[in-house]
């Protein structure tokens, strides 16, 4: 795959607080992630990571009192406005010429640095560099637009470039921005989330997440328990067969250790991978212990970390035959994580009508059922797959930010 020499410009950049400055900083996180070369340029903001060059250039913001200044008397300060520009543009032309494509937020849309607009669509125009404006929004989509925007020089703002490439975040907003630029070559890529880091996952789990592409289920349970008989977990197997035989892309995540010096342990074990390979799901039933041992880690009670694999998961799920209490149910209730456990006096006394129940003698299909039917009704559960098969940035990265660099970029 090709590596790509990716500048990224706003007013402003981190630790700034601002929505704009966020998707800054996830766009520079997914593309250094993949490879490319980033620098972020900013007129104020600071040093905030040392994974990316940055640089900061006064003339870039929206408060430098020249700029300011400038706009205050624009009818008098055509002169100024121009050189002021052109002190840019020639900044810009040196800055960026290790670069493949400059992909500018907000900056050619909204009214915080005129000059520096007038720079862009001359770079632009002059061919120096690819430009991509990304367009989270305009002061003109508002009725009516404010009145200090009424000046000849402040239309350069709704005016269509055809040597700019224009990326909006909606479907209305691309709707609106085609009617202010009169075109329809305006492509959506909208904003995403990295769940990694808003879940404020740990090193470990992030590395089996991604190797074991864990956030493609479409179902994910997680079992939390040791590898004993009396978990149960040859049910937890066979319901996820069931599950998949109903069209589902079912997955269980178990995180118990086994020790492979227990002779007991570890006939158990082999009892439960020769069920999923008579199967056939032996990629799709996980043993946390499994992965950390192929990474030649020791497994310690800090190496699983309980609480990242509830957030990633769509459902507990406890078959157990029998307990004294029943830990997980506190700790996936405290996460608001949906319960499915079989119907033993301890849970009961725990979950009360909280929680969905299975008697032992149902067979795999009908809780399968039960699962399915559900999670139906759970909204916020059909809110979190929708994200994760959306609005992922690596998955944005895949479907809508390569094809664009590949396409801008000859």
């Amino acid at each position: 795959m090709k590596q790509f020499n990716i500048a990224l410009l706003h007013y402003t950049c981190p630790p700034i607080v601002g929505g704009v400055e966020e998707i800054i900083q996830q766009h520079a996180s997914v593309f250094r992630r993949y490879n490319h070369r980033i620098k972020i340029f900013a007129g104020d903001g600071g040093l905030f990571s040392d994974e990316y060059d940055i640089e900061l250039n006064v003339l870039l913001g929206s408060r430098n009192p020249r700029i300011l200044q400038i706009h205050r008397s624009l009818a008098d300060r055509c002169h100024e406005l121009k050189s002021c520009a052109e002190e840019i543009f020639t900044y810009l032309v040196r800055a960026l010429e290790p670069f493949d494509v400059l992909i500018a937020h907000n900056v050619l849309t909204m009214p915080y640095n005129l000059p520096l607009t007038v720079a862009l669509h001359r770079l632009a125009n002059d061919g120096n560099i690819r430009v991509v404006s990304w367009n989270h929004d305009s002061p003109y989509l508002y009725a009516p637009p404010p009145l200090d925007l009424k000046g000849e020089q402040w239309k350069v703002l709704k005016n269509y470039n055809p040597n700019i490439h224009y990326i909006t975040i909606s479907e209305q907003r691309r709707s609106q921005f085609q009617d202010l630029y009169g075109t329809n070559r305006i492509d959506i890529i909208p904003d995403g989330i990295d769940p990694f880091t808003f879940l404020d996952l740990s090193p470990n789990t992030i590395d089996m997440i991604r190797k074991k592409h864990l956030l493609e289920a479409e179902l994910l349970m997680v079992q939390p328990c040791r590898l004993h008989p009396r978990k149960n977990i040859e049910l937890s197997i066979q319901v996820v067969k069931a599950l998949q035989k109903k069209g589902v892309h079912a997955r269980l995540l178990l995180t118990g250790a086994y020790d492979p010096h227990e002779k007991e342990t570890t006939e158990y074990y082999r009892k439960l991978r020769k069920l999923s390979e008579q199967l056939h799901i032996e990629r799709d039933i996980l043993i946390a212990a499994e992965h950390f041992s192929e990474s030649g880690k020791e497994l310690t009670g800090d190496t699983i970390v309980m609480r990242d694999f509830y957030l990633i998961a769509d459902v507990l799920f406890i078959p157990s035959l029998q307990e004294g209490f029943g830990i997980p149910l506190l700790e996936a209730g405290m996460l608001k994580l949906p319960i499915v456990c079989s119907d033993i006096p301890p849970f009961r006394e725990i979950g009360k009508e909280n929680v969905q129940y299975f008697s032992l003698i149902d067979s795999p299909e009908q809780i399968a059922d039960k699962i399915l039917n559900f999670i139906s009704n759970l909204k916020p559960h059909q809110m979190f797959r929708h994200i994760m098969r959306n609005y992922m940035w690596d998955d944005l990265y895949q479907r809508m930010l390569l094809p664009l660099l590949e396409r801008v970029i000859p």
